[in-house]
């Protein structure tokens, strides 16, 4: 049964371009805010109640009310190796003796997929992009949940095992195989439900020139944008340019493909020059802070914003707390600035709300609560000890805040979480599921 709202009552709406609003309370009709008021004694019946949707009335008691995240980058079926391949190297797709995406079935993609866009959401993420193997399978999984979510399927034509041992294998059939996914799925599934479709090469190691010659004319044809992994690694740089005789950067410029519809993941391992040219063409950069730190790595970010590039958030599957990686992003920037405080709280919260719902194409989201927007808000919990004292929103939010203090979840009107817990599936038959596909890869994985 879905279940909409119609009237929050008692929140303090935390906006990017407001800040911190009084204790308030907010309507909706038709899935989008109809009004922002200060709160009332007696509100039980708004002025215009003759336009508001019949719907539920939720009691925020003073929550602190954020616009839903905006989460750029995930893989969700990865989950299945979390907690596994951390202290093994930089991404599971290059370590050998760890599951691979193209030994999933539908069925088991799906499984993983629903445990990862299950925790995305209770995370607080109203809006997703997730792309690997087996596309439709997110597709299913975003749409039970009922995120926002622009999926896209993961398309690569080497051999990753080969690549982490220095050689570039060029596997034509899974070429073949993984375009055709992708295709299949932007037939079937672009705008159904909150469901878009996205161009998703794997990276320039992984892809061959030709390959990537096809997802530029395909971009052009179609109008989607297209994302990536971009200089992610050493390892990477190393095979462009024994390659192709240039840096990643350089490559996807030479292809037509660097321009202000490039979702480019991470960005860590720049010249001073690709840092120009990502800028220049209003590249979008998905920055995975948690990801990067845990091998050891962290992204020009202050750079690549300062030369133009759209900045957005993401989590990578490593976890699904935007609020960790708000704090990561703003730790890592400093680190790399000799401790310069280059970074802040409000920056990093428009990069996970309103920056990342202005850079995804084609989809609704706006990462702001005003009369107008689409209803895509969170409520935190206003008895949390780490959000109080609350002074300043921003600050409270992305320096104390937690994916464990969200409590409700609401997109386009729908309530999907309520006091923490999903409403649309069962948590522990999603876990449950997922776990034991986990546990049958990994056996395999052994031998």
């Amino acid at each position: 049964m879905i279940r909409m709202a119609c009237h929050l009552r008692n929140v303090r709406p935390l906006c990017p371009a407001g800040g911190l609003g009084v204790l308030s309370d907010i309507w909706i009709k038709d899935g989008h805010i109809s009004s922002i008021r200060p709160a009332q004694d007696d509100c039980a019946v708004s002025p215009d109640c003759a336009q508001i949707d019949d719907g539920e009335v939720i009691d925020g008691r003073g929550a602190l009310c954020l616009p839903g995240l905006v989460n750029t980058h995930n893989h969700t079926p990865l989950m299945s190796v979390r907690g596994m391949v951390e202290d093994l190297g930089f991404a599971p797709a290059y370590v050998p003796g760890v599951p691979q995406g193209h030994w999933l079935s539908e069925e088991e993609t799906l499984a993983l997929a629903r445990l990862g866009v299950m925790e995305l959401m209770l995370a607080g993420a109203t809006t997703i992009v997730d792309y690997y193997r087996k596309p439709e399978a997110l597709a299913r999984a975003a749409t039970e949940m009922g995120v926002r979510a622009q999926v896209g399927g993961r398309v690569m034509d080497a051999d990753s095992a080969a690549l982490a041992e220095g050689r570039f294998e060029h596997d034509r059939a899974l070429g073949a195989a993984s375009l055709r996914d992708a295709l299949d799925l932007i037939e079937k599934w672009d705008g159904t439900a909150r469901i878009q479709t996205i161009l998703a090469p794997h990276a320039p190691d992984t892809c061959s020139r030709p390959m990537l010659k096809e997802f530029a004319r395909l971009a052009q044809a179609m109008g989607k944008q297209v994302h990536t992994h971009l200089a992610q690694s050493p390892l990477e740089v190393d095979c462009i340019r024994a390659r192709e005789g240039m840096t990643p950067v350089e490559f996807l410029d030479d292809l037509g493909l660097l321009n202000a519809d490039l979702v480019a993941a991470h960005c860590i391992f720049l010249t001073e020059e690709d840092i120009a040219r990502l800028g220049r063409n209003r590249v979008v950069v998905a920055h995975a802070p948690i990801g990067n730190a845990s091998f050891g790595a962290a992204a020009p970010i202050c750079a690549l914003e300062q030369a133009g590039a759209q900045i957005t958030l993401c989590t990578d599957t490593k976890s699904a707390d935007m609020f960790e990686a708000m704090r990561m992003a703003i730790a890592t920037a400093r680190w790399r600035s000799g401790m310069k405080m280059v970074l802040d709280a409000r920056t990093v919260f428009g990069w996970a709300t309103s920056g990342g719902a202005a850079a995804l194409k084609g989809q609704s989201a706006s990462g702001t609560l005003e009369p107008g927007a689409p209803a895509d808000m969170i409520l935190l919990d206003p008895s949390a000890p780490n959000l109080r004292p609350v002074i300043d929103g921003f600050g409270i939010v992305a320096h104390s805040g937690s994916a464990s203090n969200v409590r409700s979840v609401i997109c386009e009107g729908e309530v999907l979480v309520e006091d923490g817990r999903p409403i649309r599936v069962d948590p522990v038959e999603v876990i449950a599921e997922a776990q034991q596909v986990a546990e049958r890869l990994w056996q395999r994985a052994r031998g």
